[in-house]
């Protein structure tokens, strides 16, 4: 649980709830680390192109899926659909489809259940974002 911060579980948004959890210190408790995790694990990146480009799920580097599989297509740094491939529109930082991008107003999208729960983005201006950087260090080996 989030200890100190379970209570805001039910009166925010889980968009807010992440952006405050990850602006007082996440890697610094285990606890919140693997609720985030756990919140996060399953959901879709998809990018804010013309196409929604499936950009793969936030899960268990063994998924083929997984954008933590670096022998998978989303995972790969030679995938044209990978955001760890820094030459490709998904995840060059000069690319307005990338989470790298700290400008861009078009950052993937994390989708759960339907519904976007937060961007996947280096640009601090949005709301509600989390960086692919300090994603893969909290959940890569916690999924």
């Amino acid at each position: 649980m989030l200890g100190p911060l379970a209570g805001l579980a039910t009166s925010m948004g889980p968009r807010l709830l992440l952006g405050v959890v990850c602006a007082i210190g996440l890697a610094g408790n285990a606890a919140a680390q693997s609720d985030v995790c756990q919140r996060l694990s399953g959901a879709s990146i998809i990018a804010q192109d013309d196409d929604n480009t499936f950009l793969g799920t936030i899960s268990s580097k063994f998924n083929g899926k997984s954008i933590f599989n670096e022998f998978g297509t989303y995972g790969s740094e030679f995938s044209a659909e990978s955001i760890w491939n820094k030459f490709s529109q998904f995840g060059s930082e000069f690319s307005a489809y990338s989470p790298f991008n700290k400008f861009s107003d078009k950052p993937p999208l994390i989708v759960k259940g339907g519904k976007m729960i937060a961007y996947l983005s280096a640009n601090k201006t949005l709301q509600g974002v989390i960086s692919a950087h300090l994603l893969k260090a909290l959940c890569e080996d916690e999924l």
